[in-house]
């Protein structure tokens, strides 16, 4: 069965689920105290919201979404992915999200994928959907299954603050990589986007600043660059 967190009650219930489940996390949700359901737009223009955030900072990201959606009124996959690059480079979007919003459209407009359907399918079927897309890796997709369609069982494993949470909640002596943290995450099923719930709002409580979801980082240019250059030594 799927459930969802459409409102702070299914957060409450689900919360008080998941700590039977692992009551490890007791004294974990007694230190992260009160926290709220956060939600945002689904479909197409939700996607492309998260999309648009990707490595930057909560203003820079608010400022590129507030303009492409300005822009674009009403934001319709069609009008979007028939409209010039340059268009959308002037807003502020790089050569990559222009390109991956452009493919998400054309997704959408071919029904190749419902991004409001997904959201009832299992997490693990929901997610491979997405990660499916251009530009959506494994992050994205849960962020917008978790936010966007209110999940109950969506785990961004990846995000770094859910990972330094997780290591000082359970008393870890690393931070668990995606890997680790998705294996250690199996007890919390299904109720794996209340954990992470929770562990946002712990890591805000032990950290004593505002916490917002953080994508891990993309492989360096210079990282890539150096790999090339062993490989064609490799092969020389």
């Amino acid at each position: 069965m799927t459930h969802f967190l459409h409102t702070d009650a299914d957060l409450e219930a689900g919360l008080a689920q998941l700590i039977l489940a692992d009551p490890r996390l007791q004294p974990v949700a007694q230190k992260a105290g009160a926290f709220s359901l956060r939600r945002r737009e689904a479909g197409f223009a939700g996607l492309c919201a998260i999309v648009c955030g990707q490595q930057l900072s909560t203003v820079s990201a608010a400022a590129i979404r507030g303009r492409l959606f300005a822009a674009f009124d009403p934001f319709h996959h069609d009008t979007v992915r028939r409209a010039r690059g340059d268009k959308l480079k002037r807003l502020g979007l790089s050569a990559a999200k222009i390109k991956a919003i452009k493919e998400i459209g054309k997704a959408v407009a071919k029904q190749h994928i419902d991004l409001n359907a997904v959201g009832n399918m299992p997490a693990d079927e929901a997610h491979t959907m997405l990660t499916a897309l251009h530009g959506v890796g494994p992050w994205t997709a849960d962020i917008y299954l978790l936010f966007c369609l209110g999940h109950a069982d969506a785990f961004p494993a990846g995000d770094l603050a859910v990972q330094e949470a997780a290591r000082i909640a359970l008393n870890l002596r690393k931070r668990p990589d995606a890997k680790a943290l998705t294996k250690i995450a199996q007890a919390w099923r299904p109720w794996r986007g209340v954990a992470a719930h929770l562990l946002w709002a712990y890591y805000h409580a032990v950290k004593k600043r505002d916490v917002v979801p953080v994508q891990p980082q993309l492989e360096k240019p210079k990282a890539k660059k150096q790999e090339a250059k062993k490989r064609n030594r490799t092969n020389g």
